[in-house]
């Protein structure tokens, strides 16, 4: 029976992915984080502005930042930094390089090759430090451009490239803490985020629904209550405010030490931020400053697996809670939805390349099995084919004939495979054919992943979400399909 009014399937990049089933009926509780979760900031200008305060704190200590312009096409989530040798990389999902840039230039196949052809990125190795979130695309922005400045060894500054990179994460780090920057946001937060009504509209389902939610953040009060005010208060029912959407808010939570070490916590007793100490835990609702992960699920009564936590962060948000409170985690790539977009314009293509690449593997195939046949006639030994070796030889010129002017013919539409949403590094969660070091990451660690939170309008707080079947190499698809 078909009911007027409800929605339809959501279009690829809104739907909710599942690495893990997930039965959203046995959830009793949610946290959410703030910055890029519930709260989604225009990457560019919030960026933008995250980029002047570093470059100011970096020209402070006499770095050679004059000049210099964030570019947000540079680098994207997902990627690498080798600190040793000044390179951002893409790696593939077992730590294989399939694309770098020494500094903001990229590096040719040979060079890649000779550099990396050995040496798989460990980010257990603090060599390498991962780009988990958008927070990190104006930090790496930087460090990129000051690499080629570095080069250049016109600036006189002695550094190494791991000394530069310290030095940018350290001036990132203060830049977030102190309050210049976050005054800037609040002042004209209309400038620097993104509306999404029906992000609240799915937290009052999952309100009603029964669902306890949470507020886990990193940020302050003063920065969260702005924040959160201008983001929900807009379009909530009349009289609600969005902090009557959280049971417990919790700021300043220093995640990811929230996941693993008991915290002091303190409750927010007046609108202008004074707080008292809370030495027997968590008893009631309220706003709270610090705690940590256990006190939180104690407080609630439930089992780590009756726990979902929303984030955007890989591993503050999603890996530690998974592996150290063994919550449900959900990870929101927001950059996911154009992507997916940009995927169906490219259908056609796409379909046309698989074709030309089948062909290609039946030419190739072809192509080996005339090689083999003339080795064995010219060498006098195995099965003979009823063919002289002027036949075969003819054949094989033939063939790879037709094989070089198919590859003519893949070539631009696997490169502009390739360049799909970002020229420089591709797909996010793809490396060349490969699945993507972030992508094998999101498997791991979020059992789901969606592009925003108000995805979940349409898969609701009572949806039974299943992972797909597993692929393997050998998996016929007439048979899976």
């Amino acid at each position: 029976m078909t009911i007027a009014g409800l929605p339809a399937p959501p279009p690829l990049g809104r739907r909710i992915w599942a690495n893990r089933t997930l039965n959203l009926r046995s959830i009793k509780a949610i946290g959410y984080d703030m910055d890029y979760t519930l709260v989604h900031y225009r990457v560019e200008p919030w960026e933008q502005q995250a980029y002047q305060h570093l470059k100011a704190k970096l020209a402070e200590q006499g770095l050679p930042v004059e000049g210099l312009e964030f570019d947000p096409d540079l680098v994207t989530r997902g990627l690498v930094v080798d600190r040793e040798l000044g390179n951002l990389v893409k790696a593939n999902r077992f730590g294989y390089v399939v694309k770098a840039c020494h500094g903001t230039v990229p590096l040719p196949f040979e060079t890649l090759r000779a550099t990396y052809g050995r040496l798989l990125v460990d980010l257990s190795d603090e060599r390498f430090s991962f780009l988990n979130t958008l927070f990190s695309l104006s930090e790496a922005c930087l460090f990129a451009q000051l690499v080629d400045r570095l080069d250049e060894r016109s600036s006189g500054v002695p550094l190494g490239y791991a000394d530069l990179h310290r030095l940018v994460r350290r001036g990132m780090d203060e830049a977030h803490l102190e309050g210049a920057l976050k005054a800037i946001i609040t002042t004209d937060p209309a400038s620097y985020v993104e509306p999404d009504p029906e992000t609240a509209l799915a937290l009052l389902d999952q309100l009603h629904a029964g669902r306890r939610l949470l507020l886990i953040t990193n940020s302050d009060w003063p920065y969260t209550r702005t924040m959160m005010a201008h983001a929900f208060d807009p379009f909530l029912p009349q009289g609600m405010h969005w902090q009557d959407l959280f049971e417990v808010v919790l700021v300043s939570a220093r995640k990811p030490d929230f996941f693993l070490h008991p915290m002091p916590l303190f409750q927010v007793v007046s609108d202008d931020g004074l707080l008292t100490p809370c030495p027997g835990g968590l008893r009631r609702p309220g706003v709270y400053v610090g705690g940590d992960a256990r006190e939180v699920q104690r407080y609630l009564g439930l089992a780590g697996e009756e726990i979902l936590y929303v984030g955007d962060h890989l591993f503050t948000d999603v890996h530690v809670s998974k592996n150290v409170m063994r919550w449900r985690t959900a990870l929101v790539l927001r950059e996911l939805e154009a992507e997916l977009e940009e995927l169906e314009r490219f259908g056609p293509e796409q379909t046309e390349l698989a074709r030309l690449m089948e062909e290609k593997a039946r030419l190739e195939f072809e192509l080996s099995q005339l090689r083999l046949a003339i080795q064995r006639l010219e060498q006098r030994y195995g099965p003979r084919v009823e063919a002289s070796l002027e036949e075969l030889r003819s054949a094989f010129a033939v063939q790879r004939e037709r094989l070089s002017v198919l590859d003519a013919t893949v070539a631009p539409l696997a490169r502009r495979a390739g360049e799909l949403a970002n020229r420089r590094w591709g797909l996010l969660m793809r490396a060349g054919n490969d699945k993507s070091m972030l992508a094998r990451q999101v498997e791991r660690y979020a059992d789901i992943y969606t592009s925003r939170v108000s995805n979940f309008l349409f898969e609701t707080p009572f949806a039974y979400l299943r992972a797909p079947r597993g692929s393997l190499p050998h998996d016929d698809t007439r048979l899976v399909e």
